[in-house]
């Protein structure tokens, strides 16, 4: 791979900054490096020698790849994959699904990689989805990462292509994963808080790591807080190479697009989710795939050359930026269909091991100084987990395709080879053999370079796709990035740490900045932070960034949530339940008591859920089928007036028939009326009414909600 233009010096560019009061050297990467002075402590390694940069890993020349013998990596990685017994020490609370991936058409030109050689040839897959930060027992609604990670048995070996719901990361180089793993935590000296970023120590981090601004505007915008995994797309993060049979390399990044759009939650009803059902996100998966209505994705992808990547404002390398889709179009290639849950969650969904260097032929690797650090730790992250070197034994980590090989013996080993010979070559003509025409080539990349810890300058913009990101939301978007800055900035307690951040925001957005210090009580604004490079105001807004842009405009896949009583109109019920049906959505009644009501024509109706334990922040849409004669009663229930309040606080659909306009003026929006609260129409109407909830959100009632402008009893 050609490299870029570097410093003459085989030595990064340093210079003293101060942010605040830190004293810092900036690498010509724009990293910054903390070093030890008189009063401070050496960093060392387990074995007592000093370490000169802890910063970036040991690679051939700035934007070439990781040599093994960085041995301050490998004693690093090697100690935090052994952290946690027995389970993982990040990705901890997963949740996975069978399926199969489905291939549109040939990509022969780009690559040999067997899967991608016939059109509408199927292949097994599992998927496991995740959260990065809580241990097993946490909720699924925390503001995080999500993994979505795919294995592909395909019949040349398992593909695992392990991302997550966010194109970029938190740092560019792997030697730092660990502290940023520490960082988001619970902290050592008191074990909390769990599943959350909004504490000391992850923020103190952040802001002495410039190159996470990126990161970070995903991780505080509503991108963090899926609405189910159905709803959220998936991506490979790294850049890779495709190489077809004549060894010809294409640069590709993997997108995974939702068949049923985009679709987050607010915040306020993320936190009121996880106290009604922490398991929210696991329950919707399993509902939806055993009624029948099997999630999809379509894979697309990024297909680029070298030209193009040596012309591209950033470096394709850096996990920190994208290639945004109105520059490069994301080609779809394929589909993945979930249609299977786990027989057992312990044998498959806990026990699955993914590992990015599982790639068949076809399919190779970038120099992204993550992705060659991801590929060195995987491995041993199995090992420690799953207790030996036999874990490939597991049937859910298997290869379905015919395997051989002479690796034997082993904890918990479960086949050997078979026959004298357990070696080659050999003279007992038995044992596999090697064949250098179908097995794996690695792209004959020419890497030139001195051997050295650098990172190019070419990594060096940290603010400029941060702001471009932000730009791209839409004014609810906005507003919900600056709260979630505002929360998670309040939790921390030491001040020169809100006031980092602020000064890094003052490089993003002014506004947001502004916005931020203001509802923090800032008294005087900090000087925006050093900045390696300036961030750049010409890049345009990005649309497909913004989740309410690419929403789905359509209702199915999502459910509506009928608060019913004694009395309610049978025929009303009946049409609105077969209006959600035929839009391919799904609804649940909900009643003051589990057992049902008994509608208006004498027949009885279940539940699906008593009011106490059916809120309304678990449904897309709520509608409100009651009757004169139940009402009084009902208006005295808090959870019945919590039910509308948190549906209009949280924007969304509210369908009611007249009846119930007394438990509206109990909840406090009777007084504010807008096109998101409808009077449900007769029965021939319903179908207009299902088509309105396609619209999911009425985020213009937000800043009214927010201000006060509605009935105090909302707030």
């Amino acid at each position: 791979m050609a490299e870029k233009p570097t410093p003459a010096s085989s030595e990064p560019k340093r210079s003293t900054t101060t942010i605040h009061d830190q004293k810092l050297l900036r690498g010509a990467g724009g990293e910054l490096h903390q070093t030890a002075d008189p009063n401070t402590p050496v960093l060392t390694t387990a074995q007592g020698g000093p370490v000169a940069d802890d910063q970036n890993s040991l690679r051939i020349g700035p934007r070439g790849p990781l040599v093994i013998d960085d041995f301050h990596f490998r004693e690093k990685i090697f100690h935090f994959d052994h952290e946690r017994i027995p389970e993982r020490v990040v990705h901890a609370r997963g949740y996975g699904a069978h399926g199969f991936f489905e291939t549109y058409e040939s990509l022969a030109a780009y690559t040999r990689a067997d899967l991608f050689q016939r059109p509408g040839e199927k292949t097994p897959a599992f998927v496991r989805f995740s959260t990065v930060a809580g241990s097993k027992g946490s909720f699924d609604l925390a503001r995080d990462v999500r993994g979505f990670a795919v294995k592909i048995y395909t019949k040349e070996g398992n593909w695992d292509l392990v991302g997550n719901n966010i194109p970029v990361f938190f740092i560019q180089d792997a030697i730092k994963f660990p502290d940023m793993v520490h960082s988001v935590k619970p902290e050592p000296d008191r074990g909390f808080p769990q599943a959350q970023s909004a504490h000391d120590n992850f923020w103190d981090f952040i802001s002495l790591t410039p190159e996470s601004m990126h990161m970070i505007m995903w991780l505080m915008s509503d991108r963090a807080i899926p609405r189910s995994f159905r709803f959220m797309e998936g991506f490979g993060v790294h850049t890779f190479r495709f190489v077809n049979a004549k060894d010809q390399s294409t640069f590709v990044k993997f997108h995974w697009k939702p068949k049923l759009g985009l679709q987050s939650v607010a915040w306020n009803e993320a936190v009121k989710i996880n106290g009604a059902d922490p398991d929210f996100h696991r329950r919707d998966l399993w509902q939806s795939i055993q009624s029948g209505n099997f999630p999809e994705w379509e894979l697309g992808v990024q297909l680029f050359d070298q030209e193009f990547a040596n012309s591209f404002d950033f470096d394709v390398l850096d996990p920190t930026k994208i290639i945004p889709e109105e520059i490069l179009p994301v080609q779809p290639i394929g589909r993945l269909v979930l249609n299977r849950m786990p027989d057992n969650f312990f044998a498959e969904t806990e026990q699955v091991a993914f590992m990015t260097q599982n790639v068949p032929p076809g399919i190779d690797f970038s120099n992204d100084p993550l992705l060659q650090g991801r590929n060195f730790s995987y491995l041993d992250t199995q090992l420690k987990r799953l207790g030996g070197p036999n874990f490939t034994h597991l049937p859910i980590n298997a290869p379905k395709c015919p395997f051989t090989h002479f690796q034997q013996d082993g904890h918990m080993a479960m086949r050997n080879p078979v026959g004298r010979a357990n070696y080659q070559p050999n003279s007992h003509g038995e044992g596999p053999r090697e064949t250098p025409t179908r097995g794996y080539r690695h792209f004959p990349a020419d890497e030139q370079g001195t051997k050295a810890r650098l990172r190019p300058q070419s990594f060096a913009d940290h603010y400029s796709q941060a702001r471009q990101f932000y730009i791209s939301q839409t004014g609810a978007e906005q507003r919900h990035i600056a709260s979630a800055l505002t929360f998670e900035l309040s939790k921390v307690e030491i001040a020169v740490i809100r006031e980092r951040m602020i000064s890094h925001l003052l490089n993003i957005d002014e506004t947001l900045a502004m916005t931020v210090a203001e509802k923090l009580g800032f008294q005087d604004m900090p000087k925006p932070a050093d900045a390696a490079m300036p961030t750049r105001q010409d890049l345009e807004p990005s649309p497909a960034l913004s989740i309410v842009e690419r929403g789905p405009k359509r209702f199915e896949g999502r459910k509506l949530g009928i608060l019913i009583t004694d009395g309610v109109d049978a025929n009303l019920l009946k049409g609105l339940t077969h209006a959600i049906a035929k839009e391919k959505a799904v609804c649940e009644l909900i009643a003051p008591k589990v057992g049902g009501v008994t509608a208006s024509d004498g027949k009885w109706l279940e539940a699906d859920h008593m009011i106490e334990g059916g809120p309304s922040v678990l449904f897309d849409a709520v509608a409100l089928l009651t009757s004169p004669a139940a009402m009084d009663d009902l208006v005295k229930e808090a959870t019945a007036r919590d039910f509308v309040a948190d549906a209009f606080q949280h924007c969304k659909f509210i369908g009611y028939d007249p009846s119930a306009l007394p438990l509206l003026e109990k909840a406090g929006v009777a007084g504010a009326f807008d096109e998101g609260v409808l009077a449900l129409p007769g029965e021939e109407g319903l179908s207009a009414f299902v088509a309105e909830l396609g619209k999911l959100r009425v985020w213009g009632r937000e800043p009214s909600v927010k201000l006060g402008k509605a009935s105090p009893q909302v707030l």
